[in-house]
């Protein structure tokens, strides 16, 4: 009955080529391999700041609100996205252990991936460049871009206040991001640009908007000269494209454009 087939989706109890699935309008594919438990798997996380898009033995990908750190801090040691994704799993294993395998900043929200064990997460890093074959992020950001699209190439270092800034070639390390307008608004005098990462430089992307003149709208830290009208930084982690370094299957991770920063223009 329609009822029982969402029960099974609301528990979590239907997967596709192992991805658990929740949604009643799932487009499958040819090909696809559909299996459907009939035993109730255990409860999903629940949580306001964070959401889990996909589990299996091995990794958890989650969808981080901004305002919520990855790990924590000096001033901070509890409200993190590792403590939560660690409590819920030690829901069914209180054994159990979690690994970050990248962080966003604090006010970035977005897609972050997460190792179950030590092993998994090291064979991600060590061939990060090999393994991750696409990082866009979304951002909002001060005045109108002259191109369309293009791509910032620098060579970035940090300076002893721990920001990211342009430099030399004999002293910092290359970074390239391309870029894709999206939106504008002549009005509020913002874009709405698409970034895609070659390089996976701390800060990279805030230094280079930074070093364009277009510093995200809310980021004080990187050149923004006006208070952000949606009281946050806006980035957002939008898609993750990676191998598995287990399975070597490719899986895809994208998540929509933020309501807050559509509303903008």
């Amino acid at each position: 009955s329609g009822t029982t087939v969402k029960a099974y989706l609301r528990k979590r109890q239907v997967r596709v080529d192992g991805m658990t699935v929740t949604q009643f309008d799932y487009p499958p594919e040819k090909g696809n391999k559909i299996v459907i438990s009939f035993e109730r798997t255990k409860e999903s996380l629940r949580h306001p700041l964070l959401r889990i898009v996909y589990e299996d033995d091995y990794l958890v990908v989650v969808n981080k609100n901004s305002g919520l750190l990855s790990i924590a801090t000096d001033k901070e040691m509890h409200k993190t996205a590792y403590n939560i994704v660690r409590e819920y799993l030690r829901r069914d294993d209180p054994t159990a252990k979690v690994f970050i395998v990248h962080r966003l900043d604090r006010e970035t929200s977005g897609l972050m991936l997460f190792a179950k064990d030590e092993d998994t997460k090291l064979a991600l890093q060590r061939n990060w460049e090999e393994s991750v074959l696409e990082r866009k992020y979304l951002a909002v950001t001060e005045g109108i871009f002259e191109q369309n699209e293009g791509v910032i190439s620098t060579y970035l270092t940090e300076s002893k206040a721990l920001k990211v800034y342009a430099t030399t070639k004999e002293n910092g390390k290359i970074a390239r991001t391309a870029f894709r307008v999206l939106k504008t608004s002549k009005r509020r005098d913002l874009t709405l640009v698409e970034l895609q990462l070659a390089t996976g430089r701390k800060n990279q992307i805030r230094a280079h908007l930074e070093y364009v003149g277009h510093s995200i709208i809310g980021d004080k830290k990187y050149g923004a000269k006006f208070k952000s009208p949606i009281e946050r930084v806006a980035l957002h982690a939008q898609s993750l494209v990676f191998i598995h370094p287990v399975t070597g299957e490719t899986h895809n991770f994208s998540t929509q454009i933020p309501t807050l920063f559509l509303k903008l223009f």
